[in-house]
């Protein structure tokens, strides 16, 4: 195999667009200073820390919550001009970055007609943050982003943002002060986007579009530990016909982003398989790449899985 073969490629890195992210309010709105200052450099510690990890590629994604809170007066020039600048930072290094697209889902099908416009620029697919100005991206009225991905042959990532307000008063204003992130990484998101994908599996978006392809990160949100009862609970009477394990097995990918943990990859792999599985850092919000790649490399994992895992996957299901 050659060198392109077996280089590693890390599919949840994140950046922001300034003109983006001055639209963003509250907590979602800043970042540590350190943080921020990384999420605008494409040239300086990226490529450095990149470098130090043998990390021959980065997929770059518009952190959250992207665009996902715009309204819909001013959504799609401002995210074609966002994805036009991240389309001329892919171009100025495409040996090392490749990238999903933000979406203006406020007008759905305009956001569809921008994914096509961006995978014509080249990304890769397109990264979705959250709900979208309150809305889950299960709805019917979302589809059309479905329909067209399915048409480009392009995964659309689902990715984690702050829960809904009223979500969060109920569930973590109490611990919130001492613990802020609770609703965040350590709990909050990973409810968030796994409700997410539940509810787009149940949806029936999938019995539309059954070549739709979605990508989960952080392990894919809890949910493979969570298979077997989810698909054995909707399986008692009195529930709509639908096989959970096998829509989610054959539609869905997820990804080691900000969570290495050899327990929980190895509940992945034996529910998914490793040509399921990506590797992604969550860069810069885990700072430093090595400690990932160290994980994957030192694990008990054979050779061929190992490379499936850390380029090769990400290889075939982006067309890299």
């Amino acid at each position: 195999m050659s060198n392109a073969e077996h280089a590693i490629i890390a599919v949840e890195e994140h950046y922001w667009d300034p003109e983006l992210s001055a639209y963003f309010a509250g907590a979602e709105g800043k970042r540590a200073d350190e943080i921020e200052r990384r999420l605008h450099d494409f040239e300086g510690d990226r490529i450095k820390d990149m470098d130090r990890a043998n990390i021959q590629m980065q997929v770059l994604s518009h952190g959250a919550p992207s665009a996902q809170k715009l309204a819909a007066d001013i959504a799609v020039p401002l995210v074609q001009r966002v994805n036009d600048r991240l389309a001329t930072a892919v171009a100025s290094r495409p040996d090392r970055f490749a990238a999903f697209a933000a979406l203006p889902t406020a007008l759905p099908e305009a956001a569809a007609d921008e994914l096509q416009r961006c995978v014509e620029l080249g990304f890769k697919g397109a990264m979705l943050h959250g709900l979208s100005n309150g809305e889950f991206l299960d709805l019917k009225k979302f589809w059309p982003i479905y329909a067209r991905a399915e048409a480009l042959d392009v995964p659309i990532y689902l990715h984690p943002s702050h829960p809904h307000p009223a979500v969060s008063e109920a569930y973590y204003k109490d611990y919130a002060v001492d613990f802020p992130m609770i609703a965040r990484p350590a709990w909050g998101y990973t409810v968030e986007a796994g409700t997410q994908a539940v509810r787009l599996v149940l949806s029936g978006v999938f019995e539309r579009h059954p070549r739709l392809k979605i990508i989960l990160g952080h392990l894919g949100e809890s949910l493979p530990f969570q298979l077997w009862r989810i698909d054995q609970a909707l399986s008692r009477p009195g529930q709509k016909s639908i096989s959970f394990r096998d829509i989610f097995c054959n539609n869905f990918w997820v990804t080691t982003s900000g969570f290495f943990s050899t327990p929980a990859l190895d509940c992945c792999i034996a529910e998914l398989g490793t040509d399921r599985i990506l590797f992604a850092v969550d860069w810069p919000f885990v700072p430093e790449s090595l400690p990932a790649v160290a994980w994957m490399t030192s694990s008990r994992l054979s050779v061929p899985d190992k490379s499936k895992i850390l380029g090769g996957n990400a290889r075939a299901l982006l067309k890299l």
